[in-house]
């Protein structure tokens, strides 16, 4: 039988854009989500009974039969680390002989950015499993950009003249469809940064924007205190506000500024710029349109 890879999180922005691309391929896959109905039909491809990564009994039975899993991180939440090492230890348990894991750039115990230190303890665990494995350390998104824009044209955190080599979610899609597609020992215990082709400061990033939407865009330095208090009419979470803030930290911090060749050596196409991917996705800056 041809071997089969278990996609995680394929009717999501970075799993369905995975999915689609082994499709193409010809790779036969299991595409697991927490609802299937949400889930692409593909060719070759097998929708898993709903599972979520934090129950390790229904995410066994999806990924059963499966050769590799491609696992996309969880969704951000104060127990992601324990979801993650649940869907870890369900794979090994339905007998995986690979894990290719979507880390973060700079991902580490101190990292700044604190869900970047979800991250490593998830690859320290995956590290502790025995099976061989291949970490995609994503940058930021280039995604994020608009999206933390408010209405009134303003970029608001404490990122300072930091930058970051953010990437656009179809460039990390394509390093994992190789990674997945090709000679597994070839990327055996290899970590890649999978960033963007430059990095950028805020400040540029809003720049680019501008020039885009044809009005003022800025970007507001703010300190850690003043971030927390523009932030507190959200009434989010404690762990959430402390992501949001830390992740321009890290950018203040260059954490996320070192770009890598990841995207260009193992798809053989450039890594999609800011202007390239607001081209591309005009959608994502609506709001931001005079008399929007």
């Amino acid at each position: 039988m041809p071997p089969v890879i278990a996609v995680s999180g394929a009717s999501g922005r970075i799993g369905g854009r995975v999915a689609q691309r082994l499709a193409t391929a010809g790779v036969s896959q299991r595409l697991l989500a927490r609802d299937p109905a949400k889930l692409p039909d593909l060719p070759g491809a097998i929708a898993a009974p709903a599972a979520e990564y934090g129950d390790g009994v229904a995410m066994r039975r999806a990924i059963e039969g499966a050769d590799t899993l491609f696992l996309v991180s969880a969704r951000e939440s104060a127990d992601r680390v324990r979801e993650h090492i649940t869907a870890v230890d369900a794979a090994v348990a339905a007998g995986v002989q690979r894990i290719v894991y979507v880390s973060f750039q700079g991902a580490a115990p101190d990292a700044t950015f604190t869900f970047a230190r979800d991250h490593w303890h998830t690859e320290r665990h995956i590290r502790g499993c025995g099976l061989p494995f291949t970490f995609l350390r994503d940058s930021f998104y280039l995604a994020a950009f608009p999206a933390m824009t408010s209405d009134d044209g303003v970029i608001r955190g404490p990122a300072g003249e930091g930058r970051v080599a953010a990437v656009a979610h179809e460039d990390v899609a394509g390093v994992a469809a190789a990674v997945l597609t090709s000679d597994a020992g070839e990327h055996n215990g290899v970590t890649y940064d999978v960033t963007g082709p430059v990095s950028l400061s805020l400040a540029e990033v809003a720049d680019t924007l501008g020039r885009v939407t044809g009005r003022e865009i800025r970007y507001v330095a703010e300190s850690h205190d003043e971030a927390y208090a523009s932030r507190a009419g959200y009434d989010a979470a404690a762990w959430e506000l402390a992501g949001w803030v830390s992740s321009y930290e890290a950018i203040a911090a260059n954490e996320m500024s070192a770009v890598s060749d990841a995207v260009p050596r193992l798809t053989g196409s450039p890594a999609r710029s800011f202007a390239d991917y607001l081209r591309e996705h005009p959608n994502s800056y609506r709001h931001l349109l005079p008399n929007a």
